[in-house]
């Protein structure tokens, strides 16, 4: 009976220890086939150890297998990581030491990368990304701070050249409102006032005269009125008998009343000209008191001879008939 339960008892055990080698191998074996391994080398790796998580995009998907110096460039650390087989690492992937909270352990942490890129064969090397360690990142604020001073120094000497130069323009301004030159301005206002207080008399009796003249020249216009309506009315009288020369007669007037209407621009416009032109206006007078005694003339001339406007020469005088000897 003994030995019925001793056999019992051995066939108990056996079947649970092949069971558990079962359980181990068949684990064992779907553990190795759904991870890869891969590679990557960093010139710091702070906090990489066997078992460091590795997270792709945040999510964990592997972990750090070995850390050890590159035997090729002891310069660098290479790190052997094993990842889920099924992790899409592709050619624009960047591994980093990262983590994930400020109180938390490192990690190794991969970008996602590009959806274009390359994927990644079992084996190959991960591109990697240098971070700043504590002491990297306390030289570079070090250096910072000294370029921060020297930056100072160099905005408080160019504050001083500033302040100096506004100092000197404000003496330099200071010097030309001074006593003696507000005197001298002042002397310069007086002189201009002065002359212009002497030229007012003159300059009111060019303004006088050129008023008279203008209004001598608006009655002189009056007057040659009438002298152009008779000879127009002569010119008309005389088409009638002369009509040879009736066209170079009308012509001839006709130019003498374009002459007459222009001496009236002329004369209108002749105060705008004294006035700009103060200094020609003593020319000015001489050739209007010019013309107007040729325009007397002129008129006198056709009083006195109105053939002279159809004839060159002056008609010979009637012969006194003799008185014949019948009487």
């Amino acid at each position: 009976m003994k030995s019925l339960e001793a056999k019992v008892g051995a066939f108990v055990v056996a079947s649970a220890l092949i069971l558990c080698a079962t359980i181990y191998f068949v684990s064992v074996a779907r553990f190795s086939g759904a991870h890869v391994p891969y590679r990557t080398y960093l010139r710091n790796a702070a906090g990489m150890e066997p078992g460091t998580a590795v997270l792709f995009g945040g999510i964990t998907v592997g972990k750090v297998t070995a850390v050890q110096p590159d035997k090729l460039d002891p310069t660098r650390i290479e790190i052997s990581l094993d990842v889920k087989q099924s992790t899409p690492l592709n050619a624009s992937s960047v591994a980093e030491v990262g983590t994930v909270s400020l109180m938390s352990s490192p990690v190794l942490s991969i970008s996602t990368g590009s959806n274009d890129a390359v994927r990644l064969q079992p084996g190959s090397i991960i591109p990697s990304h240098e971070t700043l360690s504590l002491d990297e990142l306390q030289n570079e604020l070090g250096t910072l701070a000294a370029t921060a001073q020297k930056t100072l120094v160099s905005v408080g000497g160019n504050l001083d050249n500033v302040t100096g130069d506004t100092r000197s323009l404000l003496g330099n301004l200071n010097a030309l409102t001074g006593d003696a030159n507000r005197d001298h301005v002042a002397h310069v206002l007086a002189s201009t006032d002065s002359m212009v207080t002497q030229l007012s008399p003159q300059l009111q009796k060019i303004s006088d005269q050129t008023v008279q003249l203008t209004e001598r020249a608006n009655r002189l216009a009056a007057k040659m009125d009438p002298t152009v309506d008779n000879v127009n009315a002569t010119v008309t009288n005389a088409n009638e008998t002369i009509t040879s020369i009736r066209q170079p007669s009308q012509a001839d007037l006709e130019e003498l009343q374009k002459t007459l209407v222009d001496t009236r621009a002329l004369i209108a416009s002749l105060q705008g000209v004294v006035q700009a032109n103060a200094q020609n206006t003593t020319y000015t007078l001489e050739n209007l008191r010019m013309a107007t005694e040729n325009l007397n003339e002129l008129t006198e001339s056709v009083k006195e001879r109105p053939w002279s406007l159809v004839r060159i020469k002056q008609p010979k005088d009637r012969a006194v008939p003799k008185q014949g000897g019948n009487q």
